[in-house]
């Protein structure tokens, strides 16, 4: 079925598909997107592609350099946020500016306890990963949510969520879930594919990683980011920029499947879960946030999203049935099926157990990760 659909990918500071802007995958000029809440460029790179807008590059020099080379990685993306300080009209939820410090000698004593607000944002709420509109629970493969702790404990130890909700979420921690994380504003090279950076910062910010203690390896540092007080020592400042690199071989977007060893998972069929029907659907989405799990924000959304090719004009515009086929998106049937989780698991287990588990849970050492 894949060989029907042709991939899009846009991105915007929220979930108005009618705000985003089309990403040109792998060419070396980010994309700009700013909001309220936060300025961000972005790199999406997706090796050999065949996608829109046409004639984008097959791949990116970045695939080239090490450790992409050797993990042999098929996607990256790469983001340069720097946050902004929130404002009543950005966020309903968002924290509270910081009190007056010209306080008077007759303040309460109750006030001088109350605690001062972040100026920015806590490495336990900055959050990266996957949500969708609708329930997917119907459409899941067997043994899927037997499969995900396994995932999760192999891979991403830090992924938590709820596929079986009504609005099904995985998310984990910028801070254990990037493979790169560098404090300062990074590298642009358009020999190296653009955005491009390492695990560290520049000056400052290596001095701010080592004042609390946050290792220098990216594997370590991922590490040292599921211990909850880590990820309160952390804190994404607010008008400093972060550059955060996600990036693995797993994920395969021109077959559509998911490859581990010894496992492959033809996620075509369960896409946005709505590939069961026996007629192809208009579109197919894949949706990847940086959200603030305590003030529910978003700073980023970038969607990739699977289009018939008849839906599709020379140009790489939509026709109006793709058009209005995202519009519609969202409206399945929310039945659950009735599913024997413990045949499930057994079947799940048979082809994890060939993935060499036993080593101990963590992240690997090719520094992978799966939201």
């Amino acid at each position: 079925m894949a060989e029907k659909y042709i991939i899009r990918v846009t991105a915007g500071s929220g979930y108005d598909s009618e705000k985003h802007v089309v990403v040109p995958v792998n060419t070396h000029e980010p994309v700009k997107i700013s909001s309220d809440l936060g300025d961000t460029d972005l790199n999406v790179r997706v090796q050999n592609y065949r996608g829109l807008p046409r004639n984008s590059p097959n791949t990116s020099p970045y695939f080239s350099l090490e450790p992409h080379a050797t993990n042999q990685d098929q996607y990256s993306i790469a983001i340069r946020f720097t946050p902004k300080k929130p404002t009543s009209s950005a966020s309903s939820k968002a924290p509270s500016a910081a009190p007056s410090t010209s306080s008077s000698p007759e303040s309460s004593e109750e006030d001088s306890d109350e605690e001062e607000p972040l100026n920015g944002i806590s490495g336990a709420d900055l959050q990266f990963g996957n949500d969708f509109e609708h329930p997917i629970r119907d459409r899941l493969p067997p043994g899927f949510s037997y499969a995900m702790n396994i995932v999760k404990w192999w891979i991403d130890p830090g992924l938590d969520g709820d596929v079986y909700a009504d609005k099904p979420y995985l998310y984990g921690p910028a801070l254990s879930s990037f493979n790169a994380i560098h404090v300062g504003p990074g590298e642009h090279d358009p020999e190296k594919g653009g955005l491009h950076f390492e695990e560290g910062g520049d000056e400052d910010g290596q001095k701010e990683r080592q004042a609390i203690g946050a290792p220098e390896t990216a594997k370590d540092r991922m590490k040292w980011a599921l211990k909850p007080a880590n990820k309160d020592r952390w804190i994404f400042q607010y008008d400093k920029t972060y550059c955060l690199d996600f990036f693995n071989p797993y994920l395969d977007f021109n077959e559509f499947s998911l490859r581990l060893p010894g496992f492959t998972l033809p996620i075509m069929k369960y896409w946005d879960g709505q590939g069961l029907r026996s007629k192809p659907k208009h579109s197919h989405t894949l949706r990847y946030v940086l959200r603030n799990r305590a003030t529910d924000d978003t700073y980023l959304v970038i969607v990739f999203t699977l289009h018939l090719k008849e839906d599709v004009n020379e140009d790489g515009s939509l026709k109006p049935a793709a058009l209005s086929a995202m519009k519609e998106a969202g409206k399945v049937s929310t039945e659950t099926k009735d599913v024997n989780k413990d045949e499930d698991y057994q079947e799940a287990r048979k082809h994890f157990e060939k993935l060499n588990v036993d080593e101990g849970p963590g992240v690997q050492e090719d520094d992978g990760g799966v939201d």
